[in-house]
């Protein structure tokens, strides 16, 4: 069984400078088939910006998606993980900060992200969100 976040993350992780526009994450999170965008100003993290921070922060308050940035609606309460952590500790901060995805940082720089579906694919296969996650996006 796998023991560290490095041996299931999604490596080479998705960024955006947080002066990026709302749509601009919204096409590349479409194009690269992703819910996730790490907020980065130059090799140094910032925030995250997910699908959900899209709709609850920007459209559903009818912000402009031209001109409300990556910096704007982004969590930028980072709780991060290193790549040599042990896996049951990624969990440990997914449930005590309730998040569903951590970036993994190495050296201060965003190296990938872990996901709860990563972990349930790896822990738990059989179960309903480990089918779910490893199942094929919808397009």
């Amino acid at each position: 069984m796998t023991e560290h976040v490095r041996d299931i993350m999604t490596g080479t992780p998705v960024t955006v400078e947080p002066q990026a526009s709302v749509t601009a994450v919204a096409r590349l999170m479409r194009d690269q088939d992703i819910g996730t965008v790490l907020v980065t100003h130059g090799e140094e993290l910032h925030g995250v910006v997910s699908d959900r921070d899209l709709v609850v922060r920007a459209i559903a308050e009818g912000m402009d998606p031209d001109r409300t940035t990556a910096a704007m609606v982004g969590s930028g309460e980072l709780v991060t993980v290193g790549p040599d952590e042990d896996l049951g500790h990624a969990v440990e901060l997914m449930r005590e900060h309730s998040v569903r995805r951590l970036p993994v940082v190495e050296n201060g720089h965003p190296i990938g992200i872990v996901a709860l579906g990563d972990m349930a694919i790896e822990r738990d296969p059989g179960s309903a969100l480990g089918d779910i996650s490893a199942a094929r996006p919808n397009k």
